[in-house]
Formats: structure tokens, C-alpha cells, sequence
């Protein structure tokens, strides 16, 4: 660290200086820290240097963080979008997690087991606005430790094991305007720890250990405050001196659940104050409001559940006769309320009155006779078995909640003059009948919710609800639809059918519905002759329409005669997945014609195996599609190409093998993609170079191969600043064997990064060294690299030539190797000697070679059909390229055969040293006896006894006849 004093300018630029040195430290731009020292004398130094640096840094930024976190998910592209959302809740953390985006504005770490909050651990993330860090186990946090999110205006702490607040936890949040505390085990705060909250607007420290509400004193001085809750702290006293002597802009206060003995206000200190919160108080509360003007402003009130006596509590109504609108009475009893309703009624500017959960089972008319001025009453969860008379005395009344009763019938009188009502629920009691007339006063209703009841269809939504715009039938005894049975209902915007019966709807059944834009008919028994016939003819105007969990099936892909949406053309969203046991099993080719402006379509769980090329060009304009749960285990591109402005495809648990479909598929808006529980291995980078706005990929629960044919998907996962790879850390390898079950983003694919630049200089040096040995071998080693070449080609011969041999035996005694040049030896001294006298039978190349045949195949043919080859070496017959691979193919059948089958005849004397070049040869003759033609004078006799010894040998191995042995060497 090192000391830069600021001049004294705005806040402003301090913060813009923090971000800045703290882009530095995280990236460790060293050389521009050293600058910046350099230049004390100006605040940043040049603009455009100054620009140039967080232009460095911000490019920095992009390089190093990449869109997957471990343990986290991010939501919005870190390349465009202006709001980075980061939720990293439920993952078992035990800190907050590292390298979190700088552009994050939302954190949720909620729901870990993270027990402190270190001072490095936000650091960098000036632009949070919201951080989210519930359900942990966080005892402690760093002072400074939030510092750095000088744009945090909500910060949630709630349901943790903080004990102390300290002065320096909120430093630096200026900006703050929510704080939840609730749910602590905080039993101290620092006087000084909310100065800094100067925007503060909203505090949560219920079910806390304060204990006295000295302890909060610091809160109600913060000039923005407004909304207070100390609810469930142990607090018993509530007194002005202990508050405040000022007056404050508080406007609500929420003490709910504490054991307040003492409740005095002897001053104007809550001129604004407008709801006031005291449920389950102590019984022998003091109640001490020396003046009705001091709660003047105060128009909600809550005394659910409170334990003071019913005289205590009128008296407290008193404070509020003048200003009070909404009371809340849960709870209390029947006895209890019955005995405060009456004074309850005589509040006149009294609207709305909650008696939710009081075991009312009957209201009188008298004990509601003053209650007329009302505009909502809140009578669930009670255990009403008819609708009280003096509802039809209350014409006010603008919504009438009778939710969780036991209400068997709707009379006609029941609702009688209730011409202003707008929102009636009846749900979830045992209504079975509802006579005829009635809703006919309800001229004005504009919801009516009577569903989770035992109705079926009769007349009685034909008169009346002439501007009824939402209707709840759900979870009743409707069986069939008829022609004429919402005809009344002109205005309405809203049905719900779902979770009945409906097995039939008779064509018409929705005429006279123009202005419906909601349909709901999950969760009946409508098969696909349900919804033939036009029966959706005549709702031009709708825009959902949920069919999910019915009984629609087909049992080809042939197109229909009377599609059933043809006539919904302003239809946006579709829902049909889960048809049945069997499932759809089929989609007609023109299923969906009509939908012209569908843009969601959920299709999931039908069984389908294909889909018809055609399926989908009705619908131009789909925006999302879900196809989840199929058994699609291949698609075409033709089925998604017209798809164009398609940007979220569900394609989960289809059994998909490969992606390869999309790279065609023209889908250059796609932005979320979902191919989990798949049987993917390789994720193909042409597949994601075909989606160039995708921002979200889950490819979770695949069969992910771990080696080098994922590396590129393992680096751009890690690197991409654009797509988010779902749960990318948690994605595991299923091959090979050994890796199965580890993670996908630890395999080190350092060894599948080939380097092109090094392997094209490995390659080249090789190559160039190879041809320099080759010309250094050739050059120095010709001889002997001719001689390797000619054995090669030998040792392929004599593979050949042995199997030829046993089938034909032998055709002569010899076969005579020698050059031109010394032919002329050959002709009038050996043949006729050995041939003439001798009798033995020769092969010559110049009588007994096929003609027309290969030179080289007539050599093999002679020496394997010869017992002996006699070679005649001579400095010509050395240096004879045809010579040579007569000697390397006898030499072959020589050591293959392990048999004396080779004859050396020398006419001259060559001396060892001169055969060095011809190596083959002075190999032979190291290991070999050889004869040697007699010099001009020397009797020749014993050459050709010798010479005819040696080929009359017997065809016994040289190690048991080296016959060759016995004859002189020269």
C-alpha cells in the first residue's frame, strides 16, 4: 500500500478513485499505480490518461473473468447486459465464493453455511445493488467488510447468528435504503453503527435479543427512515423519552409479539406515521396516548392476535376514531370479537375489516347493523356453513373475501344489493348448489373466485356479471360445456377450468367469450375429439391457452381436416405437455396451423418419437419451445428452420447423442438453451459457433467424455464472457472408466493444447535432418544401402518362393550367378565339365529363363527350383547390379533354410579389404568355405572334384555336414 492524499473535493469522485485503485489491486496493474504515485500533484492525472487506464482495466477484466463460477450461476451476458445476476444459494458454501463478476448487481448467497463475512471477500463489486445472504450460520463480519459497495441499496442479513453489531459494519453504504437484520441473535448495536446509512428507508430487526428499545434509539435519528420493524425483541417498554424528542418521518412501526407492559406517547413524534403493527401483545399492556392528534395520520392497524381484554383494546380504538381505515382483528376468538365488533363499527372512517381466523360460525345483523360504511371485509378461515344475512346490508362492500368456510349454498339473497362489489372469492368451501339468481345484483363484479368447490354447470352465470372479467371454476365437478353457458359473460378476460371433469365441450360452448385472453383447461379428461369442430371458433381474441395434463392423442402424423386452433390466430401461449398415460404419441403435420403468432409452446412429457418436417411452419414467430421429456433422440435441422426469431429451446431428457442438428438449423437468435439429462459426450465447437447470441447453456446430467475431444468446450466454458454454462463446476465425466464421476472443469487439458507454431519447426528441423542423414548415408554408405534395398526385396521373394518349392520339388542341380564378362569361363570351362562329363543339370539365364517374364521373378524362380546356387565372383560380377540380387536371394534361402545351398567360386583373388563396400559378400565369406580358380599352370583336377563334391552334399544342416569345410581357402 502506499499513501495518496486526496484533495478535498465531492464524494463522487472519492468513490470513482476507490474503483478505480481497487480495479488495480485485483489485477495488478503495477505500472499504472507507480503513475499514479508519480503524479500527486493532479487527482487522476491527464483525462485521457485516466480514460486510457479504466479502458486497460476494463478489457483485463474481460480477459480473466469468465461467465461460469464455481458454485454460482450467472444471469445476463457480462459482454452486454447492464445487470449481472449472481446466485450462488443452496450450494453448501463455506465462504462467499471468489472471482464474482465486477459488474454483478445482484448476490444471493443465501442458504449456505457461510459463518463469516471477511473484509477481502466483496471487494471490487462497486456496482451491487442487492446482496441476498439468508439461512447461513454468519456470526461475524469484518468491519469494512462491505465498504467497497458504495452502490448496495438493499442488504439482507436475515435468519443468521449475529450477535454484535459493530460501528464500522455498515461503513461506506451511503446508498443504503433496506437493511434486514431479522432472525439474529443480536443482543448488541453500536451507537455509531447506522450513522453512515444516511439513505436509509426500511429496517427488519424482528426476533432479535434486544430486550429495550434503548437499543435501537440510534434508528429512529437516521433522516430517511421510514419503515421500522423490532418485532418478537423481549422489548416491555415503549416510551416517547426512550424514542425520540424530535418528530420523525416514520411511517411504519411494526412491534408485533413483544411483551410491552408500557405503551406511552406524550408527544408529537409520529406525525407521519401510517400503519402501526402491536399483533400478540401482553395482556396488561398500558396504554397511554395522552392525545388522539398524536396518531391523526395513522390509517392501518394490526392488533392480530393481542392478549388484551376486549375493554383495553376499545379503549385503544379510541386513539384511532379519527383516521383510522384498516383494522386487522385476527385470531382474537369469536367471543372476543362479537363482543368488539360493534365498537369496531362505529369507527367511521373505518374501510377495511380483517377477521380472519376467529371460529366465527355466525354474524347477526345487529352486531354488524353499523358497519355499512365498509369497503372490504375478510371473513376465511372461519367456520361460516351459510353466508351471514348482514352481508346483503353492507352496499359498500367492494371486495368480499369468504375463502376456507364450510358453505354448502349460494342463495339468491345471500348478496342481494352488493351492487358496488368488484372482488367476490368464495373458494374452498362445499358449495354444491348455487340457485339461479344469485349474482343478478352483482352488476358491478369484476372477479368472482368459486373454485376447490363441488359445482357442476347450471343457469346461474346468466344473469347478472355483465362486467365479470375473471372466473374461477377450479377444482369442481364440471363434467361437459356447453353451447350457451358463458354467453352472458361478454366481458370476461379470465376463465379457469382446470382440475375438473370436462370431458366433453360442445362446439359453441365458448361463443360469445370476444374479449377472452385466458383459457385454462388443465388437468381434465379432453381427448382429441374434445377439441374438434371448431370448438375454439369463437374466442378471436385469446392469448393462452393451457390443454397440459389431459387426454389428447393421435395416432399419426396426417394432417387433420379441422385443426383445432385454426381460428386462434392471435394465440401466444400454448401449453399441451403431459397428455394422459400414453402420451400425445403423435403431432399431425398441421396440428398447430392457425397459431400464427404463437410465441411459447410447451410440448413437453408427450411421448412423441419424430416430428414432422411441417410441424412447425404454422408458427413463425415462436419465441420459446420445450420439447423436454421426449424421445426425440435425433431432430433434423428442416423441423427447427422455421424457427428464425426462436430464442429458448428446452430440449431436455430426449435422449440426444449429438447437437450437430443445430449447426444448420439457422437459429441466430437463440439465447437459452437447455439439453440437460441428455446422452451427450462431445459438445462440438461448430455447434456453439452456429449460436452466436446464446447466453445460457445447461448441459447438466450428460454423459460428458473427459479427454482431449471436450478440451475446447472446457476452455470457452471457463473463458466466455457471453454464455453461461449451467452448474459448469458440478458437471461430471462419465468416460473413460477411470475418470467417472470427477469433474469436467478439473481435467487438465494442458497436454491438448498443440502449440502450431513449435510443431511446425519440430516437423520442419525433422525433415531437414532426415534428408541431410539420408545424403550423408547415401553419399558415404551408397554400396551398403543398395545392398539393404536388395535384401528387402529378397526377403520378400523367399517368403513367396518356399511355399512354390515344396509343392514342385526341385528342376535342377544348379543355378549359375554370373556377370557377362565372365561368361565365356562359364561356357567352355564349367558347363562342360560339370554338365558334359559330370552329368549335373544347370540353369542359365541366357537359356532357361522364361521370355517375357520379369528379370527379377525368373532369378527367384531359378534359385528356388535349383538345390545349390553357385555364384562365379569376379570384380565385374561384384559390381553387377542383377549379380547382386542373385547373391541376396540365395543368401536369404541360405540362412531361412539353415542348408548348404550356396557355392562360392572365385576366378580371381580379391583380397578382404576390396570387399569391404560389398559388406553382404564379405559377410558370406567370413562365415562361409569358398573354391578359388586355380592360377595360369595349377592343375585344375582337384577344382572340379572339390567343385562336384560340394554339389552332391546332401540336404542336411551346415551344422551337420559343413561339407564346405574340408576344401582349401585362399
Amino acid at each position: 500500500m502506499w499513501n495518496y492524499t486526496l484533495p478535498m473535493d465531492t464524494e463522487p469522485k472519492k468513490r470513482r478513485w476507490r474503483m478505480l485503485t481497487g480495479c488495480f489491486k485485483q489485477f495488478k496493474c503495477l505500472q499504472h499505480l507507480k503513475m499514479l504515485k508519480r503524479e500527486q500533484g493532479n487527482y487522476f492525472f491527464k483525462h485521457c490518461r485516466s480514460l486510457s487506464v479504466l479502458f486497460y482495466c476494463c478489457v483485463f477484466i474481460k480477459l480473466v473473468n469468465g461467465y461460469s463460477l464455481k458454485n454460482c450461476t450467472v444471469r445476463g451476458s457480462l459482454k452486454y447486459a447492464q445487470n449481472i445476476n449472481v446466485f450462488c444459494n443452496k450450494r453448501s458454501l463455506h465462504a462467499v465464493p471468489v472471482k464474482i463478476p465486477d459488474r454483478t448487481t445482484y448476490l444471493d448467497i443465501s442458504c449456505n453455511v457461510i459463518c463469516k463475512i471477511n473484509r477481502r471477500d466483496l471487494t471490487q463489486l462497486f456496482n451491487l445493488s442487492c446482496l441476498i445472504a439468508t439461512h447461513n450460520k454468519i456470526q461475524e463480519v469484518e468491519e469494512g467488510a462491505f465498504s467497497s459497495l458504495v452502490a448496495l441499496q438493499e442488504l439482507n442479513l436475515a435468519y443468521n447468528k449475529l450477535r454484535n453489531i459493530t460501528g464500522g459494519l455498515f461503513q461506506n453504504l451511503v446508498n443504503l435504503t433496506v437493511l434486514h437484520l431479522n432472525e439474529n441473535l443480536i443482543t448488541n448495536i453500536n451507537s455509531s453503527s447506522f450513522d453512515p446509512l444516511i439513505s436509509l428507508k426500511t429496517v427488519n430487526l424482528s426476533r432479535n435479543h434486544l430486550g429495550h428499545i434503548n437499543k435501537v434509539h440510534p434508528l429512529f435519528l437516521l433522516p430517511q427512515l421510514q419503515e421500522l420493524h423490532i418485532g418478537s425483541n423481549g422489548i416491555t417498554s415503549f416510551q416517547t423519552s426512550e424514542v425520540s424528542n424530535i418528530s420523525l418521518r416514520l411511517e411504519v412501526l411494526d412491534l408485533f409479539q413483544n411483551p410491552l407492559k408500557v405503551f406511552s406517547i406524550t408527544a408529537d413524534i409520529f406525525p407521519h406515521l401510517d400503519s402501526l403493527v402491536l399483533a400478540f401483545v401482553n395482556e396488561n399492556m398500558t396504554w397511554d396516548v395522552q392525545d388522539k392528534r398524536y396518531f391523526q395520520s395513522v390509517k392501518s392497524l394490526n392488533l392480530n392476535g393481542v392478549q388484551m381484554p376486549p375493554e383495553k383494546i376499545t379503549g385503544l380504538l379510541q386513539t384511532f376514531n379519527s383516521s383510522l381505515a384498516s383494522l386487522w382483528l385476527h385470531h382474537l376468538g369469536e367471543g372476543k370479537v362479537k363482543a368488539l365488533i360493534k365498537n369496531v363499527c362505529l369507527i367511521d372512517s373505518l374501510k377495511i375489516l380483517s377477521l380472519q381466523g376467529n371460529n366465527i360460525s355466525s354474524i347477526s345483523k345487529d352486531e354488524m347493523q353499523f358497519c355499512t360504511q365498509l369497503t372490504q371485509l375478510d371473513l376465511s378461515n372461519n367456520r361460516l356453513f351459510t353466508v351471514p344475512e348482514v352481508i346483503s346490508n353492507l352496499p359498500g362492500l367492494h371486495i368480499l373475501d369468504l375463502t376456507f368456510n364450510a358453505i354448502k349454498t349460494i342463495r339468491c339473497i345471500d348478496f342481494a344489493n352488493l351492487t358496488q362489489l368488484r372482488v367476490l372469492q368464495i373458494y374452498t368451501n362445499a358449495v354444491s348448489s348455487i340457485e339461479d339468481c344469485a349474482f343478478r345484483d352483482l352488476r358491478n363484479l369484476a372477479t368472482l373466485m368459486i373454485g376447490s368447490n363441488k359445482l357442476s354447470f347450471k343457469g346461474y352465470l346468466k344473469k347478472g356479471l355483465q362486467k365479470l372479467k375473471s372466473l374461477d371454476l377450479a377444482h369442481n365437478n364440471l363434467d361437459s360445456l356447453h353451447k350457451g353457458d358463458f354467453e352472458s359473460l361478454r366481458s370476461l378476460k379470465n376463465l379457469s377450468l382446470q382440475d375438473n371433469q370436462l370431458s366433453f365441450i360442445e362446439p359453441g360452448a365458448f361463443n360469445g367469450l370476444n374479449n377472452l385472453i385466458f383459457l385454462n383447461l388443465q388437468s381434465n379428461k379432453i381427448s382429441q375429439n374434445s377439441i374438434k369442430d371448431l370448438v375454439f371458433s369463437g374466442l378471436p381474441n385469446l392469448k393462452i391457452l393451457l390443454l397440459n395434463n389431459n387426454y389428447i392423442s393421435y395416432e399419426s402424423q396426417e394432417a387433420l381436416v379441422h385443426p383445432p386452433f385454426q381460428y386462434l390466430n392471435k394465440l401466444k401461449t400454448l401449453n399441451i405437455f403431459s397428455q394422459g398415460h400414453k402420451g400425445m404419441r403423435n403431432l399431425p403435420s398441421n396440428f398447430f396451423e392457425g397459431l400464427r403468432s404463437l410465441e411459447e409452446l410447451q410440448a413437453e412429457n408427450l411421448n412423441i418419437y419424430s416430428l414432422h418436417p411441417d410441424t412447425f411452419t404454422y408458427t413463425p414467430y415462436l419465441w420459446v419451445l420445450d420439447l423436454s421429456r421426449n424421445e426425440l433422440i435425433s431432430l433434423s435441422k428442416e423441423i427447427l428452420l422455421p424457427l428464425q426469431v426462436l430464442k429458448t429451446l428446452h430440449l431436455s431428457k430426449v435422449g440426444l447423442q449429438s447437437l450437430d442438428f443445430l449447426i444448420q438449423a439457422n437459429l441466430s437468435k437463440l439465447h437459452l438453451l437447455h439439453v440437460s439429462k441428455n446422452a451427450l459426450s462431445v459438445i462440438n465447437e461448430t455447434v456453439i459457433h452456429s449460436l452466436p447470441t446464446l447466453i445460457y447453456l445447461d448441459l447438466q446430467e450428460n454423459y460428458l467424455s473427459c479427454d482431449c475431444s471436450n478440451d475446447w468446450f472446457i476452455n470457452w466454458t471457463i473463458s466466455s464472457n457471453d454464455t453461461e454454462v449451467e452448474s459448469a463446476y458440478q458437471l461430471t465425466c462419465n468416460y473413460p472408466d477411470k475418470l467417472k464421476g470427477h469433474k469436467l472443469l478439473d481435467l487438465d487439458v494442458g497436454s491438448c493444447n498443440i502449440d502450431v507454431g513449435f510443431f511446425c519447426f519440430i516437423s520442419t528441423t525433422t525433415l531437414v535432418s532426415l534428408t541431410l542423414l539420408s545424403s550423408f548415408l547415401f553419399h558415404f554408405l551408397k554400396c551398403q544401402v543398395i545392398y539393404t534395398y536388395y535384401l528387402f526385396l529378397a526377403f520378400l521373394y523367399d517368403s513367396r518362393q518356399q511355399k512354390k518349392r515344396k509343392l514342385n520339388g526341385f528342376q535342377y542341380d544348379a543355378f549359375i550367378s554370373y556377370n557377362t564378362h565372365d561368361e565365356l569361363w562359364v561356357m567352355r570351362e564349367l558347363l562342360p565339365q560339370l554338365e558334359g562329363e559330370q552329368g549335373w543339370r544347370f540353369c542359365l539365364h541366357h537359356r532357361d529363363f522364361e521370355p517375357g517374364k520379369p528379370i527379377m521373378d525368373n532369378i527367384v524362380d531359378g534359385i528356388y527350383s535349383s538345390r545349390k546356387t553357385i555364384c562365379v565372383i569376379s570384380r565385374h560380377y561384384l559390381e553387377s547390379e542383377w549379380c547382386s540380387r542373385e547373391i541376396q536371394v540365395a543368401s536369404f534361402r541360405l540362412f531361412d533354410e539353415k542348408k548348404d545351398v550356396l557355392i562360392l567360386v572365385f576366378l580371381e583373388n580379391i583380397p578382404s579389404h576390396q570387399l569391404s563396400p560389398y559388406y553382404r559378400m564379405r559377410r558370406l565369406i567370413k562365415k562361409r568355405t569358398y573354391l578359388s580358380w586355380p592360377q595360369p599352370g595349377e592343375d585344375v583336377r582337384g577344382f572340379w572334384q572339390k567343385l562336384g563334391m560340394a554339389l552332391g552334399t546332401q540336404r542336411t544342416t551346415e551344422k551337420e555336414s559343413p561339407i564346405l569345410s574340408n576344401f582349401g581357402v585362399v
